[in-house]
């Protein structure tokens, strides 16, 4: 069963019908026989590089005013993105932090709501790529959310950043509260994602 049959079945489910919650991303990395210690969820992450809690109320309204002049995000109403407050969690990263690290798990992704992130690469050979600098409202990680690969980059604060963070078990919760919301929200970021890898392909294309 795909994720789309998933999230329509949930919706189709009578109020009192006993329905099994979704257990796609939170289980995901186990399904595929990775190591549980090699996965660096978010709440460890978050402790290794200070991360601060957020006021939700503040970060709701900017995710909504950075989103609102997304190519495709621009697709979730506001009310849809109030919404987000219940499944995603915000916080203040200092400077020179990773958020992500290149070929570790992860499950989790994040939208940067202020300030500046840097995506590297280290290729083969040594040699460090930029792949870019990101600007408020980019999604970082969401790779590895959606397919429980490795990560592809390295993502570091460049200066104080504000971010949102939606975890696998963010997305479970999506799934069994809004699913609506939830296939909608996975359908844009599949659309940016596809986009970004067009990108990057080519970027690395000119390099050899």
């Amino acid at each position: 069963m795909g994720i789309f049959d998933i999230l329509k079945s949930k919706e189709s489910a009578e109020p009192n019908e006993d329905r099994q919650d979704s257990i796609l991303f939170s289980t995901a990395f186990s399904n595929l026989g990775v190591d549980a210690s090699l996965l660096v969820p978010w709440e460890a992450r978050a402790a290794e590089i200070d991360a601060k809690r957020l006021a939700a109320s503040r970060g709701i309204k900017l995710m909504q005013t950075l989103w609102a002049r997304d190519r495709y995000m621009q697709h979730l109403e506001p009310q849809a993105i109030q919404e987000l407050e219940h499944h995603v969690d915000f916080a203040t990263v200092p400077a020179n932090r990773d958020l992500i690290r290149q070929d570790e798990y992860g499950n989790f992704m994040i939208v940067l709501l202020t300030g500046a992130v840097a995506v590297d690469r280290v290729q083969p050979w040594g040699e460090r790529l930029r792949l870019a600098e990101t600007r408020p409202g980019e999604i970082l990680g969401e790779m590895s959310l959606l397919d429980s690969g490795i990560r592809f980059s390295a993502c570091s604060t460049m200066c104080d950043c504000e971010i949102a963070v939606l975890t696998a078990e963010g997305m479970d919760d999506m799934m069994s509260a809004r699913p609506k919301l939830a296939a909608y929200l996975i359908a844009l970021l599949a659309r940016k994602l596809s986009l970004r890898l067009r990108v990057v392909s080519a970027r690395l294309s000119e390099k050899k």
